[in-house]
């Protein structure tokens, strides 16, 4: 073993022990990881949560709340000072006092809470303390978690025959024109290279704007570049024909070398100080933009949550794991934006979720470690009601679409409330993937945050939700028992 891998490994096992041990004799600590693809509702989840907690009240399937042993709950300083806090205030006040979706995630933040309860045990009762970290990242991040095992010349090997697939070609046509002009054996050159980067980053560009967005192509920061914007660690781009061997002094051995400078100084650190830590871990997917896609962009996202689920460190843990190899020993994947389908779809979007993470399940349980799915709206921005069309009675919803937003041919003013019968999904989930559902036959238009009035007693009102109560006792309601 190297021994900066000896070293890295080292480190951890020492910060995991120190962590292992406040745990035991000091406070109980619980991380939480919570990722997702593009657009999946990852701030909005993390804001909710914090939300409902602080609050405690309105969420019948948390046994804490509903059993009436949440105390108290509340943010305090977070551990990790190189972490950015996640912005909380700042996302509330859109969703409330702006009616507006908050900024997506694009970096790693992290927030704690100290959460004060009564234990339910028979043999163990009293007040108790958890403390919940929770740390947000991009779920673009944890993909290239798998370049870690790769070279090169394998990367860019995967990444060019990643063009061939279907709808892939006409976002490719540009990079792949600027690739048969370079020479990997040509000299090194700092401008060649930058604009061989450049062309590739477009065209990862034009995959997540495109269909097939619900999916992504490692590197993550090569669109998310935050503070490593225009540095040589995200100025390197896949080569073809690449000879056996690499001269150090050419073209091919420049983005040889970035490549592993970005593994070493962006995926590496994520892994060692933030990944490898997680306790648990819930995955926030988009399946109904997938499914307005068509089978292709479903296709996508079943291997993109595949591979998501390779990356976790997963399994049952002991003493002897949290210290040297911790592991990740609950995962819910979760399909957000249910409120865009009536009640009665809500659970074919859960059976079509698990179909979609079938194999990754597998391998889960099998590691020893719980795996759930949900279909849940973190704030629910409509309500359901029913529509009449000629002589037959749809079951709709009814919500204020955005500024902008046209569905049947009507632009809407992002003032008024519009009733929208959005489709349904197949009772078989397999349909889905069948083609049951043609691509742009269902209606999903963006719809505005709820307005949100005081109750009965002049308190600020809860932000209203589905099934993220069942969420929060899945991730840590055994941890407040």
């Amino acid at each position: 073993m190297p021994l900066s891998d000896f070293a890295a490994r080292a480190g951890s096992a020492v910060r995991a022990l120190a962590e292992a041990s406040s745990d035991l004799l000091i406070q109980p600590t619980l991380r939480l990881g919570v990722t997702g693809l593009a657009r999946s509702g990852k701030t909005v989840f993390t804001t909710a949560l914090i939300h409902h907690l602080t609050e405690g009240r309105g969420l019948p399937a948390f046994a804490p709340v509903h059993e009436g042993r949440l105390r108290r709950a509340r943010l305090v300083p977070q551990p990790d000072d190189d972490v950015p806090r996640f912005p909380f205030e700042e996302h509330m006040a859109a969703l409330t006092e702006e009616r507006r979706w908050p900024r997506s995630t694009d970096r790693i933040s992290q927030f704690r809470l100290a959460i004060a309860y009564e234990r339910a045990g028979s043999w163990r009762s009293g007040p108790g303390t958890l403390m919940l970290d929770v740390v947000d990242y991009p779920g673009e991040w944890l993909l290239d978690l798998a370049l870690i095992e790769q070279d090169y010349t394998a990367w860019s090997r995967a990444t060019i025959n990643g063009t061939r697939r279907a709808g892939r070609a006409a976002f490719a046509a540009p990079w792949l024109a600027l690739l048969k002009g370079l020479d990997p054996n040509g000299p090194l050159d700092e401008v060649v290279a930058e604009r061989a980067s450049d062309a590739f980053k477009t065209y990862l560009a034009a995959l997540r704007a495109g269909p097939e967005s619900v999916a992504t192509t490692p590197p993550g920061r090569f669109l998310m570049p935050g503070d490593l914007k225009g540095s040589p660690a995200l100025t390197f781009a896949p080569l073809d024909d690449l000879p056996e061997t690499l001269a150090p002094d050419s073209l091919a051995g420049l983005m040889e070398r970035r490549f592993e400078a970005y593994k070493a100084k962006v995926v590496l650190p994520f892994f060692r100080d933030h990944f490898q830590r997680v306790d648990r871990q819930i995955v926030l997917v988009d399946v109904l933009s997938a499914v307005d896609a068509g089978p292709t962009a479903l296709a996508e996202l079943e291997e993109a949550l595949d591979a998501v689920l390779l990356s976790l460190n997963i399994g049952r843990n002991s003493l002897l794991s949290r210290l040297f190899a911790p592991r990740a020993d609950r995962i819910l994947f979760a399909a957000t934006k249910a409120d865009h389908l009536h009640q009665t779809s809500h659970d074919r979007l859960d059976a079509l979720l698990r179909l979609l993470v079938s194999r990754a399940m597998r391998r889960t349980e099998a590691a020893g470690a719980r795996v759930g799915t949900v279909a849940l709206a973190s704030v629910r921005a409509t309500r359901e009601t029913s529509v009449h069309d000629g002589g037959e009675v749809l079951r709709a919803v009814a919500g204020t679409p955005e500024a902008g937003e046209i569905v049947d041919g009507e632009r809407f003013d992002g003032l008024s409330e519009a009733a929208i019968f959005p489709g349904e999904l197949p009772a078989r989930p397999e349909a889905v993937l069948e083609g049951a559902v043609p691509p742009g036959s269902l209606r999903f238009p963006r719809f505005r945050p709820p307005l949100v009035k005081p109750d009965a007693l002049g308190r600020p009102g809860s932000l209203p939700q589905i099934r993220l109560d069942r969420a929060m006792q899945f991730l840590i309601g055994d941890r407040l028992a």
